[in-house]
């Protein structure tokens, strides 16, 4: 027969039984193991090792920065880069909603077959900037007449792909963003061909057409805080696990010194 108890459980007498000892040391690996994704995430975080100040403004050959297929790293967006190349003929598209300074007008791109590739390598180039249709149409005359083969030398910043849209249902076929992947469905002589995922901005206007205003890329930071939002998440995550654990010996606590004082009145 259990002893009827003099005075009700003290809340440290609780924390202290075999149980909730135990418990305690399961909350002390889960937390250990929160820490350490927290730690991992925050080490993501922060750069060690970022490029320069102004590196993207040093031009470097193409093949130096980024390969046929490869998406183009973060910090190399905007990168000047240099090639040389053939203009494909019938393969100048002309994009829509391309903005100069803030007016708005269009671009006419080409594929360049690069000239010293080991094998069939295009790279789709903005090759100008233009005000309205007319003078786009215009230039892709131009450029038509002059894709005859001569190796040309091009200069511009490599940019990542903007990605496909659906173009407006007055225009099916006009393209408003500037992709790879979206002209390469409208290139010729395309079996066998290894693509640039991003395209190059050309320094230079060709064509008759105006320079593309494509200032220096912004400096990005060196620390990720979608990263540091996530490692504080952890140790979030690792504080409650022990106030879980508190919780619920407080609860089996609270339980017992009512059924005290229930039999206490009884």
């Amino acid at each position: 027969m259990t002893t009827p108890l003099a005075f009700p459980p003290t809340l440290r007498e609780v924390l202290f039984r075999g149980k909730w000892i135990r418990m305690l040391f399961l909350c002390l690996v889960v937390a250990g193991v929160f820490a350490w994704l927290g730690q991992w995430q925050l080490g993501q975080a922060i750069d060690t090792d970022p490029p320069p100040a102004g590196v993207t403004e040093t031009q470097r050959p193409l093949d130096e920065v980024v390969q046929p297929g490869e998406y183009l790293p973060e910090p190399y967006v905007g990168h000047k880069v240099e090639t040389r190349g053939s203009w494909v003929p019938g393969d100048f598209v002309i994009i829509a909603s391309r903005f100069n300074d803030g007016v708005e007008g269009y671009w006419v791109s080409g594929q360049l077959r690069l000239a010293d590739a080991a094998e069939p390598t295009s790279l789709a180039v903005a090759a100008g900037w233009a005000a309205d249709r007319a003078t786009a149409e215009a230039a892709v005359d131009e450029l038509e007449r002059s894709a005859d083969g001569t190796v040309i030398e091009v200069a511009g910043r490599i940019i990542s792909d903007e990605g496909a849209v659906v173009p407006p249902r007055a225009e099916p076929f006009l393209l408003t963003r500037m992709s790879p992947a979206a002209l390469l469905s409208r290139w010729s002589d395309i079996d066998g061909l290894s693509v640039y995922r991003p395209y190059l901005a050309s320094t230079t206007a060709m064509g008759g057409l105006d320079d593309i205003a494509s200032p220096a890329p912004a400096e990005g930071s060196p620390i990720n805080w979608l990263n540091v939002f996530y490692a504080a998440e952890w140790v979030i995550f690792a504080g409650f696990a022990f106030y879980l654990w508190y919780r619920l010996a407080r609860d089996e606590w609270e339980r017992e010194v009512e059924e005290f004082e229930e039999n206490a009145t009884a």
